[in-house]
C-alpha cells in the first residue's frame, strides 16, 4: 500500500530500476507473499521490515531467483527476470550466514565471482584490490574466514557481492550475527559503502532500528502483505495502522470516541478530551490514537492532562523508560537520563503532551 500521490507514484514507476508487480508466492493454499507491488529507483536503499514469517525473505529469494514466483512479475532495468535462472540475473547477495568458502583466503573469496565470469587475471587482481580497500581489509587479504572476527567476515561477504558490480545488491539479515555494538557500527559502515558505490540495495531485516537508520525507504510487511511504504521519518511519525505504530518504535495506543465537533477524543471515564487535528472520523465513531513515549512530559501532580503512578522503571543508559498507570490506561514514558533525579516506583506525577504528538490510526 503506497501512500504517495498518484503523480509521485507514476514518477517512481517511470524512474524505477527494480519493479515488483503483483508478486505472490503460494505454498498450497497458504499465501506467503500476497500481491506485493514495489518500485525501487536506481541507487536507492530499501529495507523490507517485518516480523518472522511475514514474507520478506521469500520476497528476496524470488528476486534472487532461488524461489519460484507463483504469480506477478519482476522487472530489472527494463528486463523481465521473473523466470530467468539465478546465475543469469547478475545480482549480488549477502546471506545471513555470510556463506564464505572456508578453504579460501579473503582475496580468493572475493575473486571467486570474477573467476566464474572468466575475467582476465590482471583486471581481476585490480578489481579485487580496489574492493578490499573499499571494505578496509587490506591487512587481511591472505587470512582465512576462521581467522576473522564476525564484522570482518561480514565485510568479506559484502566485498564478494560488490566486486562483480551487480545491478542490485540483496542483503538477507546481514548484521544479525553480530553483537550489539558491532552491529550498530556496521549499520553505518554498510550505508557509507552503499552510498559510495551507488548500488541499488534491497535489505531484509526484522530490526526496526536497523531499517530506520540506514534506508531511504522502508517497506513494512505483515502476513505476506505490504502495509506501508515510506521514508523512515514519515513511517515513524505517521504510522498507518496500529501494527506499524507498535512495531516501528514504541507507542502508547489510546482508545476512545470522537466527540462534539469531531476534533476531540474522549479517552477516560472522567471526561478527558484531547484536541486532534484532521481527525477524519465522524462524531460518535470509535478512535485509536498513537502517542510516542518520548513525546510525553512529566509535570507537577495535577498540573498536566492527567496523573499517573509509576509502576515500573527501566534504566537504558542514555534514557529512562517508565510504565505508569493512568485513567487512560497504562502508558510508557521515555525521557533522557539527565541531571534530574529519576522518579521512584510508586510515585505519582502529572503527564502532559501536545496535540501535535497524537496520531489518529485509521
Amino acid at each position: 500500500m503506497d501512500h504517495t500521490t498518484g503523480r509521485r507514484r507514476d514518477t517512481e514507476l517511470f524512474m524505477s530500476f527494480l519493479t515488483l508487480t503483483h508478486l505472490s508466492k503460494c505454498y498450497g493454499s497458504q499465501r506467503v507473499v500476497d500481491d506485493l507491488t514495489l518500485s525501487v529507483a536506481k541507487g536507492e536503499f530499501v529495507s523490507l521490515l517485518g516480523p518472522s514469517g511475514c514474507g520478506k525473505t521469500t520476497t528476496l529469494q524470488m528476486i534472487a531467483g532461488f524461489t519460484e514466483v507463483s504469480s506477478g512479475q519482476i522487472m530489472l532495468d527494463g528486463r523481465d527476470i521473473t523466470h530467468t535462472a539465478p546465475n543469469t540475473r547478475g545480482l549480488g547477495i549477502v546471506f545471513q550466514s555470510y556463506a564464505l568458502f572456508p578453504h579460501m583466503t579473503v582475496s580468493e573469496n572475493i575473486a571467486f565471482g570474477l573467476e566464474m565470469r572468466r575475467m582476465p587475471r590482471a583486471e581481476r587482481h585490480e578489481r579485487v584490490k580496489a574492493t578490499i580497500a573499499l571494505v578496509h581489509l587490506e591487512a587481511y587479504t591472505d587470512s582465512y574466514p576462521r581467522q576473522l572476527s564476525g564484522g570482518q567476515q561480514q565485510r568479506v561477504a559484502l566485498a564478494r557481492a560488490l566486486v562483480i558490480e551487480p545491478p542490485v545488491l540483496l542483503l538477507d539479515e546481514p548484521l544479525s550475527n553480530l553483537d550489539a555494538k558491532l552491529r550498530e557500527e556496521m549499520q553505518f559502515e554498510l550505508r557509507h559503502i552503499q552510498r559510495k558505490v551507488g548500488t541499488t540495495t534491497l535489505m531484509v531485516t526484522h530490526d526496526q532500528t536497523e531499517a530506520m537508520s540506514i534506508s531511504d525507504r522502508v517497506v513494512v510487511m505483515q502476513a505476506g502483505r505490504v502495509t506501508q511504504i515510506d521514508a523512515p521519518y514519515t513511517l515513524y511519525e505517521q504510522p498507518q495502522t496500529r501494527f506499524i505504530s507498535d512495531f516501528v518504535g514504541k507507542a502508547n495506543v489510546l482508545t476512545g470516541h470522537v466527540a462534539g465537533s469531531g476534533v476531540h477524543v474522549n479517552i477516560s471515564p472522567g471526561g478527558l478530551s484531547l484536541a486532534v487535528d484532521s481527525i477524519g472520523l465522524a462524531p460518535g465513531m470509535p478512535a485509536l490514537l498513537s502517542l510516542r513515549p518520548e513525546r510525553i512530559r512529566f509535570t507537577a501532580q495535577a498540573q498536566g492532562l492527567l496523573d499517573g503512578q509509576v509502576t515500573a522503571r527501566f534504566f537504558l543508559g542514555s534514557q529512562w523508560l517508565y510504565r505508569l498507570e493512568t485513567v487512560a490506561g497504562n502508558l510508557m514514558v521515555l525521557c533522557p537520563n539527565s541531571d534530574a533525579p529519576a522518579l521512584e516506583e510508586g510515585s505519582v506525577t502529572g503527564l502532559s503532551w501536545s496535540s501535535a504528538a497524537l496520531r489518529v490510526l485509521p
